[in-house]
């Protein structure tokens, strides 16, 4: 691959200096990668060096031992032997392990000449499959002990080892120690991306129970608001005047019959395995359209209500968030301002969608116009948040005519569904 050039801040190749542009990407390559069809046990991650150590190994000392028996021949053997077959216990015990390998290949070195067969293959799996599952320290001060003790003693001894093969042995040992070092990282980097990946998975589980969660609040408060409503004007006017007392019912009906649909159309996302329970009735999301029939409604229940808007078009995403924040915001009226009446005004203000719903009702009763538990509880929470998965801003406040002022500033971006 060419050199692309210095980075320039914001150029094509500046994102993959961003590290956690490079996690996300990660993550995203890790969520869509298939499963794999063959992993190797943990037991054959063990086995196989054993035997790959022992095939390396052991004939060469055989051989010799045939071709000149002697106690050094009987001793190469055993060192074939037993240095593979220590690597067993790797697992439980790393660390001894590859100090035990290790001090082995020093007396192999010392018994076998460069000619007579390969390296100690033994000591290389044991330091990568000791740094592999943390015992770095063990590796390193084991193996450098050992080696260094055994360039000493021949020094000392005398003995007649070429230079090019204490330099292949070193760069060997160094060789192998970067690749445990590398099996590691890349171990502790899969792990790490794992964990955040699983804690990904589980915050968009979290995410959208919060979000059915809202939905359902939304339907369940205003419908139920309503119905309570309907059903008190409908018990006080029975015997004085049956027919308003019938249209009360005949509402209660209405509301009760379109919250159930959009109640079991929610219920059938958790449901269906495909996304959407076939049995579940297909109910449209709400939009700016809906909002006179809404602001109707709230009038029937006594309170009533002004709506002024002047948006034609919309992202969907953004016509449901509006649709939900000025719904919640008019069952707040109903059931806790005691108002009168209401005002809705929707407009564009630049690229921005703006609401505003303000009563005359009892206000805020001295409470923090912040907090999420004014006039509604959870229902501001919900609001508030509805604002901000779209990019936008809430605000309550004192309204102009003593009551609450509920203001939800949105953007008007479309969304990646929206232009697909």
């Amino acid at each position: 691959m060419p050199y692309p050039g210095p980075v320039r801040a914001g150029g094509r190749f500046a994102r993959w200096h961003d590290q956690q542009w490079r996690e996300e990407r990660i993550l995203e390559q890790m969520a869509m990668r298939p499963p794999r069809p063959f992993r190797m046990s943990r037991a054959a991650r063990i086995v196989i060096p054993v035997i790959v150590s022992l095939i390396l190994q052991l004939p060469a000392s055989m051989y010799w031992l045939v071709r000149s028996p002697s106690n050094t021949s009987w001793l190469s053997v055993i060192l074939a032997l037993v240095g593979p077959l220590a690597l067993l216990l790797v697992r439980r015990f790393p660390g001894p392990v590859v100090a035990f390998v290790s001090l082995a290949a020093c007396v192999d070195f010392f018994l076998a000449d460069a000619s007579q067969g390969p390296p100690y293959v033994a000591l290389a799996f044991a330091i990568v499959l000791a740094i592999a599952r943390g015992a770095r320290i063990w590796a390193w001060i084991s193996v450098g002990a050992c080696w260094i003790g055994t360039v000493t003693i021949g020094l000392i001894l005398g003995l007649d080892w070429h230079p090019a093969r204490i330099a292949v042995t070193t760069l060997g040992i160094l060789v192998v120690f970067g690749v445990g070092e590398a099996v590691r990282s890349r171990r502790e980097n899969y792990e790490k991306y794992r964990q955040a990946f699983a804690q990904r998975k589980l915050s968009e589980v979290q995410a959208e129970r919060v979000r059915i969660a809202r939905e359902l609040h939304d339907v369940l408060a205003h419908s139920l608001s309503q119905i309570n409503v309907q059903a008190s004007v409908g018990l006080h006017l029975m015997d004085k005047q049956p027919e308003k007392a019938a249209e009360a019912l005949a509402n209660i009906k209405e509301t009760s019959k379109t919250a159930l649909d959009e109640v079991r159309s929610v219920l059938g996302v958790l449901r269906a395995e495909g996304g959407q329970d076939p049995s579940a009735p297909l109910v449209p999301e709400p939009d700016l359209s809906r909002l006179a029939g809404l602001a109707a409604s709230v009038t029937s229940q006594g309170v009533e209500v002004t709506l002024s808007n002047t948006v034609d078009a919309a992202p969907k995403a953004v016509q449901l968030a509006i649709y939900r924040i000025v719904q919640e915001s008019l069952t707040n009226v109903v059931r806790h301002a005691h108002a009168t009446k209401a005002t809705v005004d929707i407009a564009r203000d630049g690229d921005d969608l703006v609401v505003n719903v303000a009563d005359n009702g009892r206000g805020l009763d001295g409470k923090d116009p912040q907090s999420d538990q004014t006039q509604g509880g959870r229902g501001l929470l919900g609001m508030r948040e509805r604002a901000e998965l779209l990019g936008g801003t809430l605000e309550t406040g004192r309204a102009p005519e003593g009551g609450l002022r509920v203001t939800a500033r949105i953007p008007m971006h479309e969304t990646a569904g929206e232009r697909e």
